[in-house]
């Protein structure tokens, strides 16, 4: 088995999840033992600032802390996940490629807004999980695209634009996708 460690998972226009339809996610783990990412490119509603503020965490106004927070996946969706650049020192961090990290513990959302945050990050809640040989099952069924990552995509390109973009790095233009599943 292939590890899609470090790459996107593009959606396919078929795929009618309402967790992933037009989704791109990045795979932070896949191993024998199944596979661990975040979508990257659907805002939930509510902005980052308000989540502080619900976390009792109320930095000043600070113009970078309105952004959107994202529906990293369906599981544990109370559960805060922050992709960001590297920044030692957090109690819950993995580094994911040598310019990018998660991290999971509160500490990390303190920093937010301050001089001591990650150069850049996004913040979801929740994850997508697959179990052992679902995701190749997935793959199989043409439910997703993949490309290996790169942070410009998370944290550069508009979220709007993310799935066209992630399309693009294949040299296929989005609007040639059918909906239609098959195998030629």
């Amino acid at each position: 088995m292939d590890s899609l460690e470090h790459h996107f998972l593009i959606a396919m226009p078929s795929l009618r999840d309402p967790f992933f339809a037009g989704s791109v996610t990045y795979v932070c783990e896949h191993n024998e033992e199944g596979a661990m990412g975040l979508v990257i490119n659907i805002p939930v509603d509510m902005q980052l600032h308000e989540l502080l503020h619900q976390l009792e965490l109320t930095p000043d106004d600070i113009p970078e802390l309105d952004q959107p927070v994202l529906q990293g996946g369906p599981v544990a969706a109370d559960r805060g996940f922050v992709l960001h650049t590297p920044v030692e020192g957090f109690n819950s961090s993995q580094m994911l490629a040598d310019d990018l990290m998660v991290t999971t513990s509160r500490d990390v959302l303190e920093t937010l807004g301050t001089d001591d945050a990650p150069e850049k990050y996004l913040v979801t809640l929740g994850y997508a999980g697959w179990t052992p040989g679902q995701l190749e099952q997935e793959l199989v069924e043409n439910s997703w695209l993949t490309v290996p990552a790169d942070s410009s995509l998370i944290f550069d390109t508009p979220i709007g634009q993310r799935w066209h973009q992630a399309i693009g790095r294949l040299g296929i233009d989005s609007r040639q996708l059918s909906s239609q599943v098959g195998h030629a």
